[in-house]
C-alpha cells in the first residue's frame, strides 16, 4: 500500500495556515504555494538514490555523493501545479518539467483529459506529480494512469491540502505511488471541494476569481 506521509514540519504548517486565510492576496498566496512546494520536496526526495563519485576538492580528492540514473522529473497537473514547480525548481534546478491537463466536469466530478505534453526520457525519471488540492482524487489518478501508460514506473504525489477521500482512491488506484501532503484535512462538501481547505487553489494562484 501507497504511503501517506502528512508533514509535520513548522514552517510547512505555519504557511499553510497563512494561505488558508481568505484575505491572504494573489502575491502572498503564490508566494507561499511556491515555499511550500520546495518545503515539501525537500522532504518527498529524501528516499532518491545516491551514489559515489570521485571529486577533487581545493585540498584533495575525495568521495562526494550524486544522484543516480536520470534524476528527476517534475509534472505539475495543469493548472494550479504549475503554481509548485518554481519552488521545486529552486531546489532541482536540473529537473525536467512535463504538464498534464486536466479538467474536472462540474457535473460528474470526473477528469477530462485535455493536453499532455511530457520529457522523451521521463519513464526513466522519478517523476513528482504536483497539485496543490487533492480532493475527489479522480485528477491525480487519472494524471498518474496517463503516466504509467507512458512507461513511467517511479512516480510520486505532492500535494498542498488533501481529502481523506482523495487520499483513499488514490491508495486503491495506486498502492504503488507514495503520497506527500502538506495538511490533512476533514472532508470534501457536496461540491468536491476540500473543508476547511482553502478555496480555489488555481483562482487564488493566478488571481482569476
Amino acid at each position: 500500500m501507497a504511503k501517506a506521509i502528512v508533514m509535520d514540519h513548522p514552517l510547512i504548517q505555519h504557511k499553510i495556515g497563512y494561505i488558508r486565510r481568505k484575505d491572504t492576496g494573489t502575491k502572498d498566496f503564490r508566494q507561499m504555494i511556491s515555499e511550500i512546494a520546495m518545503l515539501i520536496c525537500y522532504e518527498a526526495t529524501r528516499d532518491l538514490p545516491v551514489e559515489d563519485v570521485e571529486i577533487e576538492t581545493p585540498l584533495c580528492k575525495a568521495t562526494a555523493k550524486e544522484l543516480r540514473g536520470k534524476k528527476i522529473a517534475i509534472v505539475p497537473i495543469l493548472r494550479a501545479g504549475l503554481g509548485m514547480v518554481d519552488g521545486m525548481l529552486d531546489l532541482i534546478p536540473a529537473a525536467k518539467v512535463g504538464h498534464i491537463g486536466l479538467y474536472r466536469d462540474p457535473e460528474t466530478l470526473q477528469p477530462v483529459e485535455y493536453y499532455c505534453k511530457l520529457p522523451a526520457d521521463c519513464a526513466e525519471r522519478e517523476v513528482f506529480v504536483v497539485d496543490p488540492m487533492l480532493a475527489t482524487g479522480g485528477s491525480s489518478v487519472e494524471a498518474i494512469r496517463m503516466l504509467k501508460e507512458r512507461g513511467c514506473k517511479k512516480i510520486h504525489f505532492m500535494c498542498i491540502i488533501a481529502a481523506p477521500e482523495g487520499v483513499a482512491l488514490m491508495q486503491k488506484n495506486h498502492p504503488d505511488v507514495d503520497m506527500f501532503i502538506g495538511a490533512l484535512d476533514d472532508k470534501l462538501n457536496d461540491h468536491g471541494y476540500i473543508v476547511p481547505g482553502l478555496g480555489d487553489a488555481g483562482d487564488r494562484i493566478f488571481g482569476t476569481k
